[in-house]
């Protein structure tokens, strides 16, 4: 399915979040707040898009993820990055190797977000971090509505538009379907990470979620 949209996927998400995906990627760097040396893995990196501010801090990069297609257009694009093909809950990766593990809009779409999470667990140093960015619930119940209602019309527009219009459908049902802010912060500190919080972004659009494993 990923493979099919990759090279739009970009600009796609622009389009969908009406430009705010570039902020939310922004504030996701600024929470993994990487340095020069630390060795950072992005999980579900697509296209390497999220990956590009650790590397430009001087960190090592390593954008992982499950499709050809996006390590492909990624290499194309993006070739000073680190691709890696790996599947999240088999990671490729020996433990305790990386300074910081995120994933962003990625974690959703895994088999098992569960053991995704003791994978990345596995694979962070003791006293590394963890940040995720997903999808979330908003806090206020009419910009609940409104986002529900938003995701209704504009999602099924961009499928009629697409040649992959199953990949629209499904990207609307994840995220209605995706669990609120405190029963992923559970299912996180369930994995093993300790000391997790959350943030929320855009009115709880969209949360950061962080976790650190414990020494």
């Amino acid at each position: 399915m990923f493979d099919a949209v990759a090279a739009r996927y970009d600009v796609t998400n622009d389009l969908l979040s009406l430009g705010l995906d570039r902020r939310w990627r922004r504030e996701t760097a600024d929470a993994v707040a990487a340095a020069a040396g630390d060795r950072v893995l992005d999980l579900a990196a697509g296209t390497g898009t999220s990956a590009v501010p650790f590397h430009d801090v001087g960190a090592l990069a390593v954008a992982c993820d499950f499709s050809p297609g996006m390590l492909r257009a990624g290499h194309r694009r993006r070739p000073q990055l680190a691709f890696v093909a790996g599947d999240a809950l088999h990671l490729p990766f020996a433990e305790g190797v990386f300074d910081a593990v995120t994933c962003s809009f990625g974690l959703r779409n895994v088999t098992d977000p569960d053991a995704a999470l003791r994978e990345l667990h596995r694979v962070t140093r003791p006293g590394g971090g963890l940040v995720l960015c997903e999808f979330a619930k908003p806090v206020q119940p009419l910009l609940r509505t409104l986002y529900a209602g938003y995701l209704a019309r504009a999602v099924p527009g961009l499928a009629r538009l697409s040649t992959s219009p199953d990949a629209y459908h499904y990207l609307a049902e994840s995220i209605l379907a995706w669990p609120d802010q405190p029963a992923l912060a559970a299912r996180i500190h369930a994995a093993g990470w300790r000391e997790v919080a959350w943030r929320n972004l855009t009115g709880g659009i969209v949360a950061l979620h962080r976790g650190i494993r414990a020494l």
